[in-house]
């Protein structure tokens, strides 16, 4: 049976059931976002988020000003070798290092900006018992068989070594640096034992090899399921992840998905849960999360099937975000599973008691961010926090660097030059003067957003270029083609400066009327733009809402709750309610309404960053 003891957050620290409001009935759409679960064995780095956090909530708060119905679950994926091995290290147990790191997540996430509906963890009671339910529906379907396998082992420690930290030269490519589950230089899947001159990345000691009984996942089962699947995604998902997962498809191998340890899931078998020394695999539990998360969402709402809705209704969508190293797993393994789950693999079978589960609509991943030419390595201190970015850098300004010239497509190198001359040049000098400029002037001169008397073929030529941009801006988002949506908003940005500069209001002295109107189409441009903005930059467009006299709330922002199981330890969870007025269209402003003297949006950076920090880098 599912775990029923998830306590409902009620009162005003509740979340309640997500309302309808001035929607229309049956317009809107069911969209899950379900976005990769951190590893809490450390705090998160830039080049973490720009695969998974920014562009997942980007897409979400685009989603939800469409007016769909978005759930966006995630949470920290806590069990595993790694995890205990980081613990050993710094003489905690795994538990106490998941609920530093969990709640060290949760609070820089929240930092940045991140809209999650549930951002929870794999060490709850719930998630406990769907993963088991998961592998329960497979074993019944035949899709899961035990199989004596040779597992790697740490002679120093005599603890089995995970796969991802052995490391040897590919047997298929001859790349020196593949990893023991797969080679990231020709995709393939591997097994440790396969590499040649494996070695730990631990200690670098020569791992040994010994038997040990696992439970396999027969993915051969699923290649032609997963092949019609996935061919008929051509054409909707990024080309470098249907290429990659489709090149996966002729070489599939059963797959252990329980490991030698002590630190993870019991397998939910007789003569196996009592066991101290078998656990599920990690990545096996994790995708599961999506899940899990989502039925912990509907019963902390107080509607314990509303997961339902995003899992089980044929017009729903899942998007999935990551980062290319997890490609396989999303786009072949969780799949696979769930085909196996709903019986619907080569050997049949019938959907378990969650009943027929729905696979990703697309795999949205993106590549690496290196780090000035250099990868991201914590252990090597090439690296920056997100927690450390944001105690000196705008949540917004990263948010924006990432869109605009993040790993979308093709790897990406983050440099400290390069974001400083997008946050001056693009959002203080741009964006930030445009709106600056516009609202100060309006204000100085009329105490209120003027009225439009006259309007020009320039007036009205810029406010249809303002108007259209939600289609093509629009289009691009729901593509999660970031990039391409957010260049097409600051295009209309620049046009509206170029119509400052050549019609100079500032100039006009003796035509009120004109010099009006002029200015009530600026603000009507920064308007429009805030809210083509908002997805990419949801703190600076309240602030500019709140600034043109709005009322309420605009976007809403994500924060942290405490919640807990049947009384148990509490544990902090990302929630909020994102129900403001954001809608993705142009509305037309007031004329009238009051206007006070602007603040500025964003600050602008010194040329001296670029020093300091290319120095706390080399230190």
């Amino acid at each position: 049976m599912l775990y029923e003891g998830l306590r409902p957050m009620v009162g005003e620290t509740g979340v309640r059931p997500r309302r309808e409001g001035s929607r229309l009935v049956g317009m809107s759409q069911h969209i899950l976002t379900a976005v990769a679960w951190p590893y809490a064995n450390g705090p998160r780095h830039i080049g973490h988020v720009s695969g998974f956090g920014v562009p997942s909530d980007v897409f979400s708060r685009y989603q939800r000003m469409a007016g769909n119905k978005v759930l966006m679950v995630s949470g920290t994926d806590e069990h595993g070798t790694p995890i205990q091995v980081q613990a050993d290290n710094e003489g905690v147990t795994a538990r106490q290092l998941a609920d530093r790191y969990n709640r060290v997540i949760a609070e820089d996430l929240t930092a940045l900006g991140l809209s999650y509906d549930l951002f929870t963890r794999t060490t709850t009671k719930n998630h406990y018992a769907v993963a088991q339910e998961i592998f329960l529906g497979l074993h019944k379907n035949g899709y899961i068989f035990p199989k004596t396998t040779m597992g790697a082992v740490s002679p120093s420690t005599g603890r089995t070594l995970p796969d991802r930290y052995i490391e040897g030269t590919c047997p298929i490519c001859g790349y020196d640096g593949a990893r023991g589950d797969q080679c990231d230089n020709c995709g393939n899947q591997l097994d440790p034992i396969d590499l040649i001159n494996p070695r730990s990345r631990i200690n670098g000691e020569t791992p040994a090899f010994v038997e040990t009984e696992h439970f396999m996942l027969d993915l051969p089962a699923f290649a032609d399921a997963l092949g019609t699947y996935l061919q008929s995604k051509q054409g909707e998902w990024r080309p470098n992840v249907l290429k990659f997962s489709l090149n996966l498809l002729g070489d599939l191998q059963p797959r252990a998905i329980t490991r030698d340890l002590d630190w993870g899931v019991p397998i939910p078998l007789d003569g196996w849960s009592d066991r101290s020394d078998k656990r599920l695999y990690v990545w096996f539990d994790a995708v599961i999360g999506y899940l899990s998360a989502s039925i912990e969402w509907a019963r902390r709402s107080g509607d314990p099937d509303a997961w339902r809705q995003w899992w089980q209704n044929p017009d729903a969508r899942g998007y999935y975000f990551m980062g290319k190293d997890n490609i396989v797993f999303h786009s072949e393994i969780w799949p696979a599973m769930l085909l196996g789950y709903n019986g619907q693999g080569a050997r049949g079978g019938t959907p378990g008691p969650l009943g027929k589960l729905a696979l990703p609509s697309e795999v949205v991943s993106s590549e690496f961010l290196t780090m000035e030419g250099r990868k991201f390595s914590s252990s090597r201190q090439v690296v920056i926090y997100v927690r450390d970015f944001l105690e000196r850098y705008s949540a917004d300004a990263l948010r924006y660097y990432i869109a605009v010239a993040g790993p979308e497509n093709q790897d990406t190198d983050f440099t400290w030059s390069e974001f400083v001359n997008r946050n001056n040049g693009e959002l203080v000098a741009a964006w930030g003067n445009l709106v600056n400029r516009s609202i100060s002037m309006a204000a100085r001169n009329f105490g209120a957003i003027p009225e439009a008397v006259h309007l020009t073929d320039a007036d009205r030529a810029l406010l249809e270029r303002s108007r259209t941009a939600f289609t093509a801006v629009g289009g691009e988002l729901q593509r999660s083609r970031f990039k391409n949506a957010v260049t097409e908003a600051f295009d209309v940005v620049r046009e509206a400066n170029k119509y400052l500069a050549e019609q100079e209001p500032w100039k006009i002295k003796d035509d009120p009327g004109r010099q009006g109107s002029i200015l009530h189409v600026a603000l009507q441009i920064v308007d429009d733009v805030k809210t083509l903005l908002t997805p990419f930059v949801p703190t600076s467009s309240n602030k500019i809402f709140e600034m043109l006299g709005g009322e309420g709330v605009w976007s809403g922002m994500p924060e942290i709750r405490e919640v807990d199981e049947d009384g148990g330890p509490s544990y902090p969870v990302i929630t909020g309610e994102y129900d403001g007025a954001a809608k993705w269209e142009h509305r037309p402003i007031k004329a009238g309404v009051p206007l006070a003297p602007p603040t500025p949006l964003f600050a602008k950076l010194d040329n001296k960053v670029v020093d300091e920090e290319l120095s706390r880098l080399e230190s």
